[in-house]
């Protein structure tokens, strides 16, 4: 039982609220020496906040954070780790073009009696950490040099360093390869055997046999359930993690759907440093006139990389065929689909999506600004004229249309890539997770805009993390899995339970009591 050890790290009603989204509501877990907590729960769960706040990255609303009983506030990740507790976010968070020494001791770097850093001393030091993570490589290599696997193993190293006795992985193996696997759950076992506590979030059920201890399981910022591993089985836990209140987010109305637009065959994407041959694995899917496509997938499935290869984004490393209205499209770039009348609202919408010093007008007109040239110069007051109906369709709540689009709420940020996207009269809009972000009240909004755009005859493909939302919003579910289709549902096969359990790796059943 875990009470034999002692507790290193307790956390208890932990509250984080962010503008529009309450991302934690009363969270908790406890981590003992010497023992590892798997962190388990769909995306959007709570999971990583919570790690967050625990390591320092922003402080909790209220709650209570314990250390070796100690009740502490961590204002950011400098007391979190003088206080024993290190973090290896799922995006590493190395200086390529420095040392694996220099990044091991970047900012605590030893110093000579002069004050200039002691790199013989550092790189001394740097080699016994790396041979307590069984890690072969010398501390003067650049971290550019190393393989994925290798820069995991420097982030532990790193915290390690700075003496770490609660140890956080976030989905560590997602870019690793199943030898670098092997090598990382060695470190573990060993850390465990150190006394080291170890918080482990993951979707991959197999991985958790060979070196968990307890299971926690979150949903929608709670924690749901916990235990110890063997009383956890794969069935339980993949109940905790759909089970819903009852209330329906969103009631979808039921459209008349028409003849294909969009099918897609064979669509593939190499991969490279990810641990797999393929982002996108031989997926085939249809779309119809008037449908939603809803396409549901766990951390590293491919869905993003999936639109991106039907827009061209990845024209020459792809492979694959389109097909719109039956025939054969080819997309050398992202401008081919535009004017196939394809239209892609991306993910990171302040990346991606729009130019954010740029005004409210002049991003809604970037796909058609054809339509607002005079002699090949823009007549704005033409440009006003064909955009206005559009911003004023998706109800973009600004003062004016020459507002910086970096002053709007992420929400009238979302609807304005909208209105770009519908004033190129598409015929077929792909959504990569588009109310990730904004307040309720906004996705609201978005999901009556997509359900008149299905109803005006669009067909849409959208990509979700949160299974609420695919489920109300689709038609049709599509699952994704490590980069393949794994299944796909109807609107009335489409239950949490279904949908989760084929978006878990087929190899998941090893935890089936």
């Amino acid at each position: 039982m875990s009470d034999v050890t002692p507790c290193l790290l307790e956390a208890e009603g932990i509250v984080k609220t962010f503008p529009g989204v309450k991302a934690l509501s009363g969270a908790g877990l406890q981590v003992h020496a010497g023992r590892l907590v798997a962190l388990l729960g769909e995306n959007g769960a709570g999971k990583s906040t919570l790690m967050n706040v625990l390591s320092g990255v922003f402080p909790p609303d209220s709650g209570t954070i314990r250390v070796r009983g100690e009740c502490v506030q961590f204002t950011d990740t400098r007391e979190a780790q003088e206080r024993g507790i290190g973090i290896v976010h799922q995006e590493l968070n190395l200086i390529p073009y420095l040392s694996v020494a220099e990044n091991v001791f970047l900012g605590r770097e030893p110093r000579t009696w002069s004050g200039l850093v002691d790199f013989r001393r550092m790189e001394e030091e740097t080699s016994q950490i790396l041979k307590r993570v069984d890690l072969r490589v010398k501390p003067s290599e650049l971290i550019s040099d190393l393989r994925v696997g290798q820069q995991q193993l420097v982030e532990i190293a790193k915290a390690l360093a700075a003496d770490a006795r609660v140890l956080i992985l976030d989905e560590p193996t997602s870019s690793l390869s199943s030898h670098e696997v092997d090598a990382l759950f060695a470190v573990v076992r060993e850390l465990k055997a150190e006394g080291v506590g170890l918080v482990y979030i993951t979707h991959k059920f197999e991985e958790l046999a060979p070196i968990c201890d307890e299971v926690v399981v979150m949903r929608d910022g709670e924690r749901v359930g916990s235990g110890p591993l063997g009383e956890m089985s794969r069935e339980r836990i993949v109940q905790l993690m759909a089970g819903r209140k009852s209330k329906e987010l969103f009631q979808k109305t039921d459209t008349e759907v028409g003849k294909e637009v969009l099918r897609a065959e064979g669509i593939s994407l190499p991969a490279h440093g990810v641990g797999r041959p393929f982002l996108v694995d031989k997926v085939s899917l249809s779309l119809k006139r008037g449908e939603v496509l809803g396409i549901f997938g766990l951390v590293g499935a491919g869905r993003t990389e999936l639109l991106e290869c039907l827009f061209g984004v990845h024209a020459g490393a792809a492979s694959g065929e389109v097909f719109i209205d039956g025939e054969r499209a080819f997309f050398r770039s992202p401008a081919d689909a535009i004017e196939a009348r394809l239209a892609f609202a991306p993910e990171d919408r302040k990346r991606d999506g729009l130019v954010l010093p740029m005004s409210v007008l002049e991003n809604a007109s970037l796909p058609t600004l054809e339509k607002s040239t005079r002699v090949g110069l823009v007549d704005t007051a033409r440009e006003s004229d064909f955009i206005r109906p559009y911003v004023d369709r998706f109800r973009v709540k600004t003062p004016s249309l020459r507002q910086a689009v970096v002053n709007l709420s992420g929400g009238n940020q979302q609807k304005v890539i909208l209105a770009k996207w519908l004033a190129t009269e598409p015929r077929i809009l792909l959504l990569d997770e588009p109310t990730r972000g904004i307040d309720v009240n906004a996705k609201r909004e978005i999901y009556s805009f997509i359900d008149e755009l299905a109803k005006a005859g669009l067909g849409l493909v959208v990509v979700s993390s949160e299974l609420p939302e695919v489920l109300a919003l689709s038609d049709r579910v599509m699952v994704m899995c490590e980069g393949r289709k794994t299944a796909e549902f109807t609107r009335a096969e489409a239950t949490p339970e279904r949908v989760l359990h084929a978006a878990l790796p087929d190899e998941a059943n090893v935890l089936e009591s």
